[in-house]
């Protein structure tokens, strides 16, 4: 009785994947490529991007960029190109770097972003 319990039970779970796969697959979507950004080369206002280091970086990545909580920054410019910067700084990532996306201007992320790709 225990194998016709069992092959019924794999005979209802064979019908039921046939009708999902028939069926209530979802439409596949399309993978969109992300548009292409670079970061303009621009003059850097080094103590301006400092500051803002100090005041909203310096606690997770060190106050000599050595890392702490935070990955170290010391030489991040040689590591990451600027757009990957630039894109880390804006949205974060998981595990704790906040997403500073509506807390800063295009204007101070674009200087930030180049300070910290001059780090070598």
């Amino acid at each position: 009785m225990h194998k016709w319990i069992m092959a019924t039970l794999l005979g209802v779970a064979g019908l039921l994947a046939v009708y999902l796969l028939t069926f209530n697959l979802p439409e596949k979507e399309e993978h969109v490529a992300e548009e292409q950004f670079t970061v303009p080369d621009t003059p850097v206002d080094a103590a301006t991007a400092e500051a803002f280091y100090k005041s909203n970086c310096m606690g997770c990545h060190g106050d000599q960029y050595q890392g702490a909580m935070g990955p170290a920054l010391a030489n991040i410019g040689s590591l990451r190109s600027k757009e990957e910067i630039y894109k880390t700084v804006l949205k974060g990532k998981s595990g704790g770097m906040p997403s500073f996306e509506g807390k800063i201007t295009e204007e101070e992320l674009i200087n930030l972003t180049n300070w910290l790709a001059e780090m070598k």
